[in-house]
């Protein structure tokens, strides 16, 4: 496969994820009200995740990480999680509230923002690319984005 076709096939499939972050969201924040239960609802989403994980890691023969491994891993590699459930949790509770488009919109435009914070002092091992004036426009265009969005 060619570079492209390679690029082009993971642009496509990330776009794909991010549908399908919507439907996760809709559906979690559905669940919440025909349970009467955010708590549960999210709880109910971290088992299906849970389960494909599981299947992922034995589809691709994941052996278990080593106690080297695991001892040597910073303590806050793990906390990815947490962030998750804040995710979920306030999808679950603010999706109806503000609508889908106005939600998602908000969680991208924090998303790329705390990605020019972190390329441009390169934080968490990643590469370190600038925050110069092209990055911070299409920051703020991405900002005045949001607001169309909601208003």
């Amino acid at each position: 496969m060619s570079s492209f076709l390679a690029l082009a096939f993971s642009m496509a499939i990330t776009v794909a994820a991010g549908v399908g972050l919507v439907l996760q969201q809709a559906l979690n924040a559905d669940l919440r009200v025909s349970l009467g239960s955010g708590a549960w609802a999210g709880l109910i989403s971290y088992i299906g995740g849970t389960l494909c994980m599981i299947a992922l890691i034995l589809v691709m023969r994941d052996g278990v990480p080593s106690m080297a491994a695991i001892s040597r891993t910073p303590w806050f590699y793990w906390t990815g999680g947490f962030f998750g459930a804040i995710y979920i949790a306030l999808g679950i509770y603010l999706l109806h509230s503000l609508g889908a488009a106005t939600f998602l919109s908000l969680l991208i435009a924090g998303q790329m923002l705390g990605s020019i914070l972190f390329d441009h002092y390169g934080l968490f091992g990643l590469p370190q690319h600038p925050a110069d004036a092209t990055r911070l426009i299409g920051a703020v265009m991405l900002v005045g984005g949001v607001a169309l969005i909601r208003w």
